[in-house]
């Protein structure tokens, strides 16, 4: 049986949603593929296993399939499953 990428992809970063490389990473998907973005509201290089566990953190629609979170990249991932 021939290996195939996944037709539905999730995409979070450490850099925040309005990086460039998140945008690249979205753009060269390939074609017909679903993504949804989620990820943090700003940058939060070098705390990606951090999960918020004390307090709330907000969840902001970027558009029809990205979420900003005022949280780590470990939450965008929680939110996201």
């Amino acid at each position: 049986m021939p290996w195939s990428l996944p037709s539905r992809f999730l995409l979070t970063n450490d850099d925040g949603i309005d990086a460039p490389g998140l945008a690249a990473l979205e753009a060269a998907l390939p074609s017909g593929s679903e993504a949804i973005v989620i990820a943090p509201s700003e940058e939060l290089s070098g705390c990606g296993h951090r999960v918020t566990t004390h307090q709330s953190f907000k969840v902001s629609r970027r558009g029809s399939r990205r979420l900003a979170v005022e949280g780590s990249p470990a939450d965008c991932v929680r939110i996201a499953l």
